[in-house]
């Protein structure tokens, strides 16, 4: 049986492993996790909180260079969320989306207007058909939640700050029969709330 010391050795070296392949896979643009088929090699104590921070072994990483590497390797299968290099893959914690968008832009206006936002590891995604804006909002307090898609799966959530100004900048229309507030971007209209709740 494996004491804790040899635990936490065997996860940090993985962890060590990981970044290693990661950067070397990434000089090119970011990895392409999708054809990569390695073995699960078990769970990894990492964690990305709602906020964006990522734990490991519970302690914070601090390094946004780390943090940016770490997010090129990440993939998502059905609900689970892995880091995965040629020769191993190893799942994760995710609370929430494993990306948050802290800021964005728009070129034009209304129909003809393209938000592009930006993620906390400097990752940019123009919203659209292949990245869509959705809004879930809690059943019991009908709270929003705003999300963008940046790749294959993998959300980014909609800060608040932003998530106010894209309100700023929404419109009405009418979305399967019926009237929605909502926001233009790469010619997809994208509905926030029904605009009889507005």
């Amino acid at each position: 049986m494996k004491t804790d010391v040899e635990s936490d050795t065997q996860a940090r070296v993985s962890a060590d492993g990981l970044a290693a392949a990661a950067k070397k896979a990434s000089k090119k643009g970011l990895p392409p996790v999708h054809l990569w088929n390695p073995p699960y090699c078990g769970e990894l104590d990492m964690r990305i909180a709602r906020d964006g921070t990522w734990f490991y072994l519970g302690t914070p990483i601090g390094r946004k260079r780390l943090v940016k590497l770490f997010s090129s390797i990440l993939r998502k299968d059905g609900d689970a969320y892995y880091l995965v290099t040629p020769v191993e893959k190893v799942g994760i914690t995710v609370d929430d989306a494993p990306f948050v968008a802290v800021d964005f832009e728009v070129e034009g206006s209304r129909h003809d207007q393209v938000v592009r936002f930006l993620t906390h590891v400097d990752d940019v995604v123009a919203a659209g058909a292949t990245n869509p804006i959705r809004v879930a909002r809690d059943p019991e307090t009908g709270e929003p939640s705003p999300y963008v898609m940046v790749r294959a799966g993998l959300e980014a959530l909609i800060d608040r700050k932003s998530f106010y100004r894209l309100v700023d900048i929404g419109s009405h229309a009418i979305q399967d029969g019926e009237r929605w507030f909502g926001v233009w971007s790469g010619g997809v209209f994208f509905p926030i709330i029904p605009s009889a709740e507005l």
